[in-house]
């Protein structure tokens, strides 16, 4: 287990910058996710912190020491990548065992760790087969106990389950997650999927262009987004966003939105706007979908702006129906005109 801080740290790549001074301090045994949109540079600030790049300006201290001349391998960290990068024709023992012989441990200590680390994720009937005879979900626990038996400061995980389909990644958050519970270790988890990060983390790091956007709990950026990208990217479906003078016009809106001096933007999530009679919103609905437990609508108000409502349990509204929407002033947020919550 570690701490991990980062201070002002900047990477580029010829004349193109892709961190602009990125600080951020992780706390001993906590489980941090990078998010972001593809791009936005938290695969390479993966790839600074454990030594595969090296920053271009300021410092990465690991336990309060300084590493930025340190190498990757005597960081003390261990990456698992999204590709699992197994040796096809090595068993799954000697796939978790071959970064341990190269350290010339000897073959006991290879052996109780490497065993250990098996039964922590249930791969002890599996050690003799090869990855080619393993699924997609074993194999990443494979990639996985190769990180564990190292006994690393750090694990950082660089979008481990995109390669898996979609009931496989919802077991395996899970199973990670669990594993933090038992290991207390300091992780580094990237993503660009939303739901991961909000099920995953004790803190998320929203990531755009290269720049820390905000940094804090699910809910606290769920409720308390700081701009409206982190209210757009935090929550599925995204919050919706109307421009204030839409919603002073009459045809759309009768009632009068409570808002700060300054407001440019009201946003409310789908799940917070309520289908209403009595409603001021007025939603023509493009698109129906039926969840079974929840409905979707998707449509437009004044003609041309998106908007999204979620209703529980099923629904007889069908495309190409007009409904009346209500806004719950307590679900309201307030935007100026950078984007900056009010």
């Amino acid at each position: 287990m570690a701490t991990l801080d980062l201070d002002n740290v900047v990477k580029r790549f010829d004349q193109t910058t892709i961190l602009h001074g990125i600080s951020l301090n992780v706390r001993d045994g906590e489980f941090v996710v990078f998010v972001g949109p593809s791009g936005c540079g938290k695969s390479t600030l993966l790839r600074v912190i454990a030594g595969l790049e090296s920053p271009t300006g300021g410092d990465i201290r690991i336990d309060g020491q300084v590493v930025n001349q340190v190498s990757a391998a005597h960081r003390g960290c261990a990456m698992v990548f999204q590709s699992y990068a197994l040796y096809p024709h090595m068993t799954v023992f000697d796939n978790m065992a071959f970064g341990l012989e190269n350290l010339g441990e000897a073959k006991a200590s290879i052996a109780s760790k490497v065993n250990a680390a098996a039964s922590l994720l249930r791969l002890g009937e599996l050690l003799q087969r090869k990855p080619t005879q393993l699924s997609g979900g074993q194999r990443q626990r494979v990639a996985i106990g190769r990180a564990i038996v190292r006994n690393p400061k750090l694990f950082l995980f660089d979008e481990p389950l995109s390669n898996l389909d979609a009931e496989l990644r919802v077991s395996m958050r899970s199973e990670i997650r669990d594993l933090h519970a038992r290991l207390k270790a300091t992780m580094i988890y990237v993503t660009h999927d939303q739901v991961e990060a909000m099920t995953m983390a004790d803190k998320i790091v929203v990531l755009r262009a290269g720049k820390i956007e905000q940094v804090g709990a699910p809910l606290e950026l769920y409720n308390r987004p700081a701009n409206t990208f982190v209210a757009g990217f935090i929550g599925s479906p995204r919050m919706n966003f109307l421009p204030l003078d839409l919603l002073a016009m009459p045809c759309v809106s009768d009632a009068d939105v409570p808002h700060p001096p300054g407001t440019h933007t009201v946003g409310v999530r789908p799940e917070h706007a309520q289908i209403d009679a009595a409603g001021p919103l007025s939603l023509t609905v493009t698109q129906v979908e039926q969840l079974g437990s929840t409905s979707l609508l998707l449509g437009t108000v004044g003609g041309k702006t998106p908007f999204e409502v979620v209703c529980p349990g099923q629904t007889p509204v069908v495309r190409g129906d007009t409904v009346h929407v209500a806004l719950p002033a307590a679900h309201l947020h307030c935007f100026d005109a950078q984007g900056a919550r009010l």
